[in-house]
């Protein structure tokens, strides 16, 4: 699997509001790769998010158990 990079493009792209709970250890994690790459701390969590979607393995046996 490709290792996470974090993208510094300055482009903006439309986005929809939405309140989530993050855990104070990932928190800090965050804030300290936001300042050290001048990155904000929004678009980083939307690039840790579209990473984790395209590299996510499904697993098939739980649609079958939705059914």
């Amino acid at each position: 699997m490709a290792k996470f990079k974090i993208n510094t493009n300055t482009y903006k792209e439309s986005a929809i509001n939405r309140t989530i709970r993050i855990k104070g250890e990932c928190f800090d994690k965050i804030m300290d790769l936001s300042a050290k790459n001048h990155v904000s701390f929004n678009k980083i969590i939307n690039q840790c998010i579209e990473y984790a979607l395209k590299n996510l393995e499904e697993d098939n046996s739980s649609e079958s158990k939705n059914d």
